[in-house]
């Protein structure tokens, strides 16, 4: 085997069963994009970023994600349609069939690891089939240091191999792509696919069972940001809520954009890099992301305008899923090291596009977790004449598909982290319509979302009256300032009364019904934070 870069010279992929031609280990990003341009697998674009095809798949595929079914997770994995078991027979055999298809081959090796606080730090091996993919890596996990790398062992293993295609009958998959995780042996195991996502989820899921799991850690879909006098906020929401926008702020200090953890002592962000989506991006909207695609940065699936090498954000012709993948530092007002404090304030998002919610609400411990584990958001329906009526999407704890656990697990521990720090506030802000549903009322506008989270984290709202929703309970301030006091309360924005009860009563049965599926395992507290359906 030919090796090139830098590595612990104890460490062989031989021992790991992978027997190839040629390893690159840490190659700079530099190198990665030349060789990348040299196998005719990528472009620039004309602000330097990297450009390529991720291939059959732009997005990740849940149904062919499976979990090895073992002493370890047997009775502690929440099994069903998220959580899909495989045999360990079954995944060695698949293991040592991708093995042995990378024989001779030329690979690209990265050691990186996951969680900025080094008392969780989980050591990453990932072994690439494309330099792209290794770029990736680079990108969107914790960089050791090269003092590091000389002594690094992994934790965990990554093998990707986008041109290994399982055959179902044989292999024990859905499809010829998989993604498979196996906690005794410590791989994530991932082909058919060159979807780079399925990487950066795959650790977010084994984080997901090991800090709860082990170490009483809330792992966290959300973002996070510290103000300057060190106050931590937390943002979770489902897409198209202002998860992204909501959370860049130029007088804050960006901790990470999408995977954390809550310790007893921080929050801390399990990723070196972002993975923002790109469809639609502007200088004026997301100043900050679109800076960040620059040399270094990784495009995937974009289209360039006719005749140039400029980017059209507007084209979804290939996906709406584009994507741009950077080092976190490449954001101008990132922390670094990537965590802070306890937090103090926690904004749970949602686009309620029945226009029901109020645009702010402060929650108590119960409804906190009532409302986590809900997970709630409403889309707008498709773009089929005639068809205006939003649609609701539940996802517990804001990331479902990422949860190893019962969703109740996470929501028992997030109401344990707020018994501990009292002084934690939870809101909830509907980013969505006020006035009527969509087709009726209007969306809210971003500036008075932006007011209302400003006086929640400088404590204006600490002191003012509150009056509690009729049906959900959650307690609406009287006044914010630099927001209209009328819409504070959503059913005095609605000209007609009774169609706003009538609409509250749905909303209401909806999310009763979505927490049916959880019910059994959720304690007394949490059910009682339900909301109130009237007959």
């Amino acid at each position: 085997m030919q090796e090139f870069g830098r590595k612990n010279p104890s460490v062989n992929l031989a021992d790991l069963g992978i027997n190839v031609g040629i390893a690159h280990w840490n190659l700079t990003p530099e190198e990665l994009v030349n060789t990348t341009l040299s196998l005719g697998q990528g472009v620039l674009n004309d602000t330097g970023a990297l450009c390529v095809s991720t291939g059959k798949f732009t997005g990740r595929s849940p149904k062919d994600k499976f979990t090895v079914q073992d002493a370890i997770t047997e009775h502690s994995v929440d099994w069903g349609d998220v959580n899909i078991p495989m045999s360990p027979d079954t995944f060695d055999k698949l293991y040592d069939k991708v093995c042995a298809y990378l024989t001779g081959k030329e690979v690209w090796v990265r050691d990186a690891y996951a969680c900025a606080d080094p008392t969780y730090r989980l050591n990453i091996r990932v072994v690439n089939e494309t330099p792209w993919a290794n770029l990736f890596c680079n990108d969107l996990f914790l960089r050791p240091t090269a003092e590091e790398i000389d002594n690094q062992n992994h934790d965990w293993l990554i093998l990707q191999v986008p041109s290994f295609q399982a055959d179902p009958a044989i292999d024990g998959t859905r499809q010829a792509n998989f993604t498979i995780v196996n906690f005794t042996r410590k791989i994530i195991l991932i082909g058919g696919s060159g979807y780079t996502g399925e990487m950066k989820k795959g650790i977010f899921g084994v984080l997901n069972f090991i800090l709860p799991h082990n170490h009483k850690v809330l792992s966290m879909h959300c973002s996070a940001n510290e103000g300057k006098n060190g106050d931590v906020a937390l943002f979770f929401g489902l897409s198209g809520t202002g998860k992204t926008t909501l959370s860049a702020d130029p007088e804050r200090a960006l901790i990470g954009d999408d995977e954390h953890g809550w310790s007893d002592t921080s929050v801390f962000n399990f990723e070196g890099g972002c993975y923002a989506k790109c469809i639609d991006l502007s200088a004026e909207k997301e100043p900050q992301i679109f800076a960040a695609i620059k040399p270094g940065a990784l495009l995937e699936n974009i289209v360039f305008t006719e005749g140039t090498n400029t980017v059209d954000y507007t084209n979804a012709s290939i996906t709406e899923n584009t994507r741009a993948a950077y080092p976190i530092d490449f954001i101008s007002n990132a922390k670094e090291p990537s965590y802070g404090g306890q937090p103090q304030n926690i904004f749970f998002l949602t686009c309620d596009a029945f226009g029901i919610l109020p645009p702010i609400s402060k929650l108590t411990k119960a409804q906190a977790m009532y409302h986590f584990i809900s997970g709630y958001t409403a889309k707008v329906a498709g773009t089929e004449v005639g068809v205006t009526e939003p649609q609701t999407t539940f996802s517990a704890c804001f990331g479902r598909v990422f949860l190893p656990l019962h969703p109740a697990k996470y929501a028992e521990l997030l109401g344990k982290k707020l018994e501990e720090h009292t002084n934690v506030n939870v809101w909830l802000i509907n980013t969505g319509w006020s006035g009527g549903a969509y087709g009726t009322g209007s969306r809210m506008k971003l500036s008075y979302t932006r007011a209302m989270i400003t006086a929640a984290m400088n404590g204006l709202l600490d002191n003012v009256a509150y009056e509690a929703h009729p049906v959900f309970g959650v307690l609406m301030p009287a006044e914010v300032p630099g927001v209209p006091s009328e819409i504070l309360t959503p059913r005095n924005t609605w000209s007609d009364k009774a169609a706003y009860d009538k609409k509250a009563n749905e909303l209401a049965k909806l999310f009763v019904n979505n927490f049916a599926k959880y019910a059994d395992k959720a304690n007394d507290e949490i059910r009682s934070a339900a909301p109130v359906v009237a007959e």
